[in-house]
């Protein structure tokens, strides 16, 4: 964490002349703080924490803008021009969080968590809401998927 902390640097005054003629050079020196005042408020960590939020949120609301595709399929009238309104809310704000979480994670980390909240919590709401199968394979693999997108945010630095 070097560059936390504070430097000290010569800061030289243009040479002031005095009422003899004497030129008087002043040099003194001044504690310069070298960082940003977010980085006071948040650290490396802290920004990979929230890129990290981000990108669970941007997964949920891909798990709503399939949610609202898939009611909105089934819908007619005023109904479906709301659920494809939601569609696009919910699309537009996953794809910046998504953009927003890739500028500090790995962008090969973060799309594969991205599109495995997307597909598990999508495969979710589909047996919970929509009388989808519930096999027990069905259930293993989105376990094994669930997993694995923890075991990313694990081993990703």
């Amino acid at each position: 964490m070097e560059r936390w902390k504070d430097h000290q640097r010569k800061i030289h005054l243009p040479e002031l002349i005095g009422d003899n003629g004497y030129s008087t050079a002043f040099i003194f020196q001044a504690r310069i703080v070298s960082r940003p005042i977010i980085d006071v408020i948040l650290n490396q960590e802290t920004y990979r924490d929230m890129a990290w939020i981000m990108l669970v949120i941007a997964g949920l609301f891909e798990v709503g803008f399939t949610t609202c595709l898939s009611k909105a399929k089934l819908s007619a009238g005023a109904a479906h021009i709301w659920w494809l309104a939601g569609f696009f809310i919910c699309l537009i704000l996953s794809m910046l969080l998504l953009y927003k979480a890739t500028q500090t994670l790995p962008l090969g980390t973060a799309y594969a968590v991205w599109t495995g909240i997307g597909a598990a919590g999508t495969a979710i709401v589909g047996m919970v809401f929509f009388d989808e199968p519930t096999e027990m394979w069905r259930v293993f693999f989105l376990s094994t998927l669930i997993a694995s997108i923890i075991g990313l945010k694990f081993v990703s630095n």
